[in-house]
Order: structure tokens, then C-alpha cells, then sequence
């Protein structure tokens, strides 16, 4: 295993104690595995997240303004908006609203 192999298994784990209902960032989840620059690395983490054997709820990961930017990553470009509005969030041109509302940062909820 490479060290993107563990960095990726650790974003993953992070991403599957996201709670429903909730979204997280790319930055915060890097912040949180202490590599605070590499939010793009959690991207291409979150690319590659259907390739597990487990689950990763990858719609959870939203950019810092609260849009969906990795929805292209996605079956059909209107796939991540649907599981979150499954999840009860609501997404109006892309962006995630109430977003400081149901944001979850994991250095403040796995309290450190």
C-alpha cells in the first residue's frame, strides 16, 4: 500500500462517520488527518470512493462554499443532489442550503 492508498483509506474512514443529513468539506476532512493543504487530495479520494468494498457516502463531501462540485464524479451529473435531498438537505443550484447549519467538521465532532 502507497501512501495515497493510506491517505485514502483514512479519508474514507472519516466519510463513513459522516452523519445523514450532514455534509462535510474536502478541507476539513484533510485539516482533521492533519494534512491541512491537501483538500484537492481528498478530492481525487472522493473520486476513487467507488471502488470500495464498503460504502462511502461520497455525496456527504462538498466544497467549502457548499457546492457540489464533485457531482460530475457521479452516475449521472444529477445523482448527488438526489441523495442528499434524500437525506433531507436541501440543494438549490448546485449549493447546499443551510450549509453552516449542517455542516460537520470532524475536528469538532470526533473532538480531537
Amino acid at each position: 500500500m502507497d501512501n495515497n492508498d493510506s491517505f485514502y483509506a483514512k479519508v474514507y474512514d472519516v466519510v463513513r462517520l459522516v452523519p445523514s443529513g450532514r455534509v462535510t468539506t474536502y478541507g476539513a476532512i484533510a485539516r482533521y488527518l492533519g494534512s491541512g493543504r491537501s483538500a484537492r487530495l481528498v478530492g481525487w479520494a472522493m473520486n476513487n470512493a467507488h471502488t470500495c468494498d464498503q460504502p462511502v457516502p461520497a455525496h456527504r463531501v462538498i466544497n467549502r462554499n457548499g457546492l457540489l462540485t464533485g457531482k460530475h464524479h457521479f452516475e449521472t451529473p444529477d445523482r448527488m443532489q438526489r441523495l442528499l435531498e434524500q437525506e433531507g438537505i436541501v440543494v438549490e443550484d448546485d449549493q447546499v442550503q443551510d450549509f453552516d447549519r449542517l455542516l460537520w467538521d470532524p475536528s469538532i465532532e470526533l473532538e480531537l
